[in-house]
């Protein structure tokens, strides 16, 4: 990257970082089945950001992701937040490494799954430790079904997306 792409590079980041926080906005309003469980509509940024970001500029979109998600809701100095940000950076964590390491062979739906099982285990288990005790693996089978029905959504959006998007291609390394 030379210097003359900083800013390109640093506007990326913002604008995806700014359609995470836009997502999770959207789904702070949709109604819930159970306190907690959510979709993960802003993950879909960090899936875009995947494939056309250096990993320094991935790990600051998941932290502006998490910063802005805990402000926005309210949330920053609470569990919940903790919550967040243990579900957020595993998940971000093993979706970069199966996307760099099998990208050949697993899609963005197997990528997004893999990320949400990761997100919900680390938050029951976050549960569990903190809150609730052996009864937060009361609440893992509808969390669970419920991530994986969301991940299955999430992961062909953003496949279709990756695979149709012209702002995506010129962003992808090698593209000119």
């Amino acid at each position: 990257m030379s210097p003359s792409d900083h800013p390109v590079r640093v506007r990326d980041v913002a604008l995806l970082a700014a359609f995470a926080l836009f997502l999770s906005t959207i789904e702070y309003v949709i109604p819930k089945p159970l306190p907690y469980m959510r979709i993960g509509l802003a993950n879909l940024a960090i899936m875009i950001g995947i494939g056309c970001l250096t990993m320094k500029e991935y790990s600051l979109l998941v932290i502006l992701k998490i910063l802005g998600q805990g402000v926005l809701h309210g949330t920053l100095f609470s569990y919940i937040f903790l919550f967040s940000l243990g579900g957020s950076l595993s998940s971000a964590v093993v979706m970069l490494l199966l996307y760099r390491s099998l990208r050949n062979r697993v899609s963005m739906v197997g990528i997004s799954i893999a990320g949400a099982f990761v997100s919900n285990i680390v938050q029951i288990l976050l549960a569990r430790m903190l809150l609730f005790g052996q009864a937060a693996w009361l609440i893992a089978p509808p969390f669970l079904i419920t991530g994986l029905a969301a991940s299955l959504l999430l992961g062909f959006f953003a496949q279709g997306f990756m695979e149709r998007s012209r702002w995506i291609a010129s962003r992808m390394p090698g593209s000119s």
